[in-house]
């Protein structure tokens, strides 16, 4: 080999890996990341282009996912509030408690209505301040909290402050609302709810009755 070969030969060797220095500095994808079922989610993985060296890629497609079943439930202290007799120069009064627990993040609510409008007796006189049956007496419904705030949600409130005369079958009065999330405490004790009933001297001796049907409810 004569020396002008030898000289173009060292010369291509060292143009080559001034070639391969030079490349050196752009990052070569080796690879690639793929995320099943992601409807073509793909990362390229890349080299350094050195060798000793490194690869690498990320993906940013793994999505961790999960649901919290929703939870209301309403408890009431007894079935029966017996007034026993009225009498027309004061209200007579009796009490059951009532307790909510939701998960709800917009707290939840508790209405009531009447079957009858009234507290109604076998033969059609009914016991509220309507004149229709031509005597005016009084049927109240109202709430009150009676317990320690079951939930610590950042801004819960509670209201119970019902106070109404009762003479309608169809109004939902609303007996207590919340804002938030609360806990069902082992005692029955959100709020107190109230019947009350004064009668007129010549209401008629018998028996009378209603039924107060209770709804909770809750948006999820």
């Amino acid at each position: 080999m004569n020396t002008n070969t030898k000289r173009f030969i060292a010369l291509s060797t060292v143009a080559a890996f001034a070639a391969f220095g030079a490349s050196s500095a752009f990052a070569s994808q080796v690879g690639t990341g793929t995320v099943t079922g992601s409807g073509g989610l793909t990362t390229a993985i890349n080299w350094n282009d050195v060798i000793p060296g490194s690869a690498s890629g990320t993906i940013n497609g793994i999505i961790v996912k999960a649901k919290v079943r929703p939870i209301l439930n309403m408890a009431i202290s007894a079935d029966t509030i017996d007034l026993g007799y009225l009498n027309p120069t004061s209200y007579t009064s009796g009490s059951v408690t009532m307790e909510v627990g939701t998960n709800a993040s917009a707290g939840a609510s508790v209405t009531a209505k009447s079957l009858n409008g009234g507290m109604l007796s076998a033969s059609g006189d009914i016991i509220n301040d309507l004149t229709a049956d031509g005597i005016a007496e009084s049927y109240k419904w109202t709430t009150t909290l009676s317990g320690a705030s079951d939930s610590v949600a950042a801004g819960f409130t509670q209201t119970a402050n019902l106070s109404s005369e009762i003479n309608s079958t169809v109004t939902a009065y609303t007996l207590y609302t919340t804002n938030k999330p609360s806990k069902t405490s082992v005692g029955i004790d959100d709020f107190t709810f109230t019947a009350s009933a004064k009668v007129a001297e010549d209401t008629p001796a018998t028996s009378y009755s209603d039924k107060v049907i209770v709804t909770v409810a809750a948006n999820f």
